[in-house]
């Protein structure tokens, strides 16, 4: 195991108030150190810090790191099921199965966010070959079933829509997190995000979608 940052931890009310930087330390010297009362406000200083075991590593988030990754989260399983109910929308099998494929990946990113949630971050590379190396099949290039390439149409310009908002968001919460390991995660799930975007614009175009 080694130490990757260390610091003091300042709890208010049963959650982390205050993240103070201190000397880097082993892992746990003591987990209650002082408590002090003051203004009627008990403030309670732990010496801690983050550290790497079997490829993971383990911190303890302040409440803004919590509130991100929440709404992150939250986007994603939103992310979830839009796919998979688009996925049985879609009237072309090709979109289809990029519909399936992006609720896969969503569905890392919502598990990846989740174990970061309970203090594990997961190394991460991210995928950032996945957008420029789809090429997909044209399927309504023809002409012929106008009704359904509309259809389709829709369903992919609306999750490009989705997949921007989304990237924003983890754009914006990166710096909500003091974790380098943290923020490198959610920057690697951003530029998946933004493969996602290229990869049903990619599908657009070889569909001759306006």
């Amino acid at each position: 195991m080694s130490v990757e940052a260390a610091y003091f931890l300042v709890f208010r009310g049963g959650s982390v108030y205050n993240k103070c930087v201190s000397v880097r330390e082993w892992f746990f010297s003591g987990m209650v150190i002082l408590a002090i009362r003051g203004r009627q406000r008990v403030y309670v200083f732990a010496y801690c810090c983050t550290a790497r075991k079997k490829g993971v590593l383990t911190m303890i988030l302040t409440e803004k790191e919590t509130t991100a990754l929440r709404d992150l989260q939250t986007q994603e399983k939103s992310c979830i099921t839009k796919y998979e109910k688009y996925a049985a929308q879609a009237k072309d099998t090709e979109l289809q199965s990029l519909f399936r494929t992006l609720q896969q990946d969503e569905q890392k990113h919502y598990q990846s966010i989740g174990q970061a949630l309970h203090g594990n971050v997961p190394e991460c590379d991210c995928n950032d070959s996945q957008g420029k190396n789809y090429a997909p099949k044209g399927t309504y290039k023809d002409g012929a079933n106008a009704a359904d390439k509309e259809h389709d149409c829709f369903l992919a310009t609306d999750c490009i829509g989705t997949e921007k908002l989304v990237s924003g968001e983890y754009n914006t919460n990166v710096f909500s997190c003091d974790n380098s390991g943290l923020r490198k995660l959610l920057a690697d799930i951003q530029i998946e995000e933004q493969n996602h975007a290229e990869m049903l614009y990619k599908y657009k175009q070889a569909n001759a979608m306006a």
